[in-house]
């Protein structure tokens, strides 16, 4: 496999695994935000928007102290295993995870709170719970908005490169993926092959934006 091809099945392995993530934990907490009150929601609310507006060089950061080797999750898990996910793929999968987490999180919960309350009462009124409800009306009537969030994320977890670069490196043939290749080749003055990156980049990213406004659109 060339390099190429390579970087690019990385991006889209590292983007898919992020993504599935992404889905059932921000689905969660989308529920969570947009169908319950409790003390401190706006500062969960807050916290889980931090990754849009924080540089992606301060979110590795965190991940670093979070998770490298002397980090605080980090070292007992070395300490255990012998095993660290810095400089992983697995690495670029949870830089992924949370760049691309608010993302799913604004538009499922944007997509729950639009639904009609008439239809949720309506389901309390005939007998059905409310992990029935939710799965029965909530999420069908949310399924184009929780669409669009999960194109999104994956969007943003296949273009994602700061965080990535900082937990889990220039390691060519192991993780070095899509974004990272192009810095690589960019900065060794390989400018065809980050042309050839970029230019399918491009067209990649556009699809995924048209698939979005399909899915969003009236």
């Amino acid at each position: 496999m060339s390099s190429t091809s390579f970087s690019i099945y990385l991006s889209f392995k590292v983007a898919l695994v992020a993504t599935c993530a992404v889905v059932i934990v921000g689905t969660a907490l989308a529920w969570l935000l947009a169908r319950r009150r409790f003390w401190g929601r706006t500062l969960l609310d807050v916290l889980l928007t931090l990754p849009l507006v924080l540089p992606p060089t301060v979110i590795g950061y965190y991940l670093v102290v979070i998770f490298g080797r002397n980090g605080t999750l980090g070292k007992p898990i070395y300490e255990l295993t012998g095993w660290t996910v810095m400089f992983t793929w697995w690495a670029a999968v949870l830089a992924s995870f949370i760049v691309a987490l608010p993302l799913m999180i604004k538009t499922a919960r944007a997509a729950m709170e639009a639904v009609d309350e008439r239809y949720l009462e309506a389901s309390t009124m005939l007998g059905y719970s409310e992990p029935e409800t939710t799965f029965r009306v909530l999420l069908p009537l949310s399924r184009r908005g929780l669409m669009a969030g999960a194109v999104l994320a994956f969007a943003r977890a296949l273009g994602e490169f700061g965080a990535t670069l900082m937990v889990a490196g220039n390691i060519p043939g192991r993780t070095d993926t899509v974004p990272i290749a192009i810095y690589s080749a960019a900065g060794s003055g390989d400018w065809s092959g980050a042309n050839t990156l970029v230019i399918l980049f491009t067209g990649i990213s556009a699809l995924i934006l048209y698939v979005t406004v399909k899915l969003v659109g009236k």
